[in-house]
């Protein structure tokens, strides 16, 4: 098909999936709901559905910061309310003077518990507090199985989405050019180091694009793609708004401060 030409090659599972669900959507006239998508699926989701005459769609992640979200696909007679998708806000105490805990941490300790990672939305680490977004479906499996991230020992329970902490985490937004959609020349412009350094990152496995290790500098991005370096954070090219007279990109970028 054509659509697939403004994909990657190994985006085109997903790409199956969504074009499964509009056919399913259209056919049945019921509304289907996905797994928590990271930024890189919303755009290709967003792309794919467009403004689909027969179809409504929408996106949610708990809050109006969220950077990960589930869709919704329905029927173009019914409308979308946020209160219409599946999601919990779970929430746990620990002990901050005595016990450290990071994003990583409370990922790992998530992971561990043998739940895909599709399941989990936004988590925020704050002032002794943990909140996760879940899925509804394997909300009460957490609530019975997710007991300790590190050393801490932790009890999750439901919380409303009102009591959705919002992230201090702040995000630096430019607007640059590059000679190209490299990983390694995004690197170098995103982190302010060399071109080398930056092949030497992706070729050691330290670097990840939509969570998924890359080890080629000459992987080309795409918007909407979020990338991260160990030790150096996240960063994420939000857009791509075409060339310039001498052929080069015009990018926006940010990076978590």
């Amino acid at each position: 098909m054509e659509i697939y030409q403004h994909f990657r090659e190994e985006e085109r599972p997903f790409i199956d999936q969504v074009l499964s669900l509009q056919g399913n959507v259209e056919m049945r006239y019921q509304r289907k709901e996905t797994d928590f998508l990271d930024p890189r699926e919303q755009y290709i989701f967003s792309s794919l559905m467009g403004s689909h005459p027969n179809l409504q769609w929408a996106l949610f992640g708990g809050g109006h910061q969220a950077e990960r979200k589930r869709a919704i696909v329905a029927p173009e007679y019914e409308s979308i309310e946020s209160l219409d998708f599946s999601v919990s806000l779970l929430q746990t105490q620990y002990h901050d003077k005595f016990i450290h805990l990071e994003h990583r941490d409370v990922l790992g300790s998530f992971m561990s518990l043998g739940i895909k990672r599709e399941k989990l939305g936004d988590l925020v680490v704050q002032n002794g507090l943990v909140q996760i977004i879940v899925a509804q479906e394997v909300s009460d499996y957490i609530k019975m199985n997710f007991t300790s991230i590190k050393k801490a020992n932790v009890q999750f329970e439901e919380k409303s989405l009102d009591e959705l902490i919002q992230s201090t985490e702040e995000w630096k937004t430019s607007d640059s050019t590059v000679s190209s959609l490299r990983l390694d020349v995004l690197l170098k412009e995103i982190y302010g180091v060399s071109r080398k350094k930056a092949s030497m990152f992706i070729e050691a496995g330290h670097v990840k694009v939509n969570f998924r290790t890359v080890e080629n500098p000459s992987y080309s991005l795409e918007a909407g793609d979020l990338l991260s370096v160990r030790g150096k954070g996240r960063s994420r090219l939000i857009n791509v708004h075409g060339t310039t007279k001498k052929e080069k990109f015009k990018v926006t970028v940010a990076k978590l401060n």
